[in-house]
């Protein structure tokens, strides 16, 4: 009796995990979730082959001191192929020491290389009144990460659309809705290429 060898279905892959780590700008802040950069950027991850999940672990007020102490379990929970940091912003509003905020990002950008994760760095600008000594402080610090951990950087998340009143909510801090589109427009230049093999 002659057997036949059947090919046997392949399991679908289960999508490719992108762990998105930030503050109200990630968070949907004052604007519908559905209508975010995060949950615009879900979409077009959905429709790659193969399909990527976004998890959006970002909460307003987040700093990079209380991010410090959330990354672990996340990282061990999704296992993520991507790590996307959007830090900084609330620590900067606050004047704290410009080296806690440098330490504490690079501690989570080498936590998540350590878990075998990519990390996209996304850095934020603070209003003109902060003074040029803290602005570029700041500054400095994601370009001085990117240099140094070896990581693709946005230098500024915002650009083209924190001047703009038209796209900014009444704060003065936070992009209204119609700004969304741009500032995924400003993330994924730099996060596709991230994409093959993660």
């Amino acid at each position: 009796m002659l057997w036949l060898a059947l090919p046997v279905a392949q399991a679908a892959q289960p999508p490719r995990t992108i762990l998105l780590v930030g503050d109200s700008l990630s968070a949907a802040h004052n604007i519908e979730v559905g209508t975010s950069w995060p949950a615009l950027l879900q979409k077009r991850l959905a429709d790659m082959r193969p399909p990527r999940a976004l998890v959006n672990a970002s909460i307003s007020g987040e700093t990079t001191a209380s991010a410090v102490a959330r990354l672990p379990a996340l990282l061990k929970r999704y296992q993520p192929g991507i790590v996307i940091l959007e830090l900084g912003g609330n620590d900067g509003l606050r004047g704290l020491p410009l080296g806690e905020i440098h330490s504490n990002l690079s501690g989570m950008v080498r936590e998540a290389q350590d878990s075998g994760a990519r990390v996209l760095l996304l850095g934020i600008e603070l209003p003109l009144n902060y003074g040029p000594q803290y602005r570029t402080g700041l500054r400095a610090i994601y370009a001085d990460l990117a240099r140094d951990d070896h990581v693709p950087l946005v230098p500024f998340l915002l650009d083209g659309i924190a001047l703009d009143p038209e796209l900014m909510q009444s704060d003065g801090l936070h992009p209204t809705t119609a700004a969304q589109p741009r500032v995924l427009a400003n993330v994924w230049p730099a996060l596709a290429p991230m994409l093959a093999g993660k």
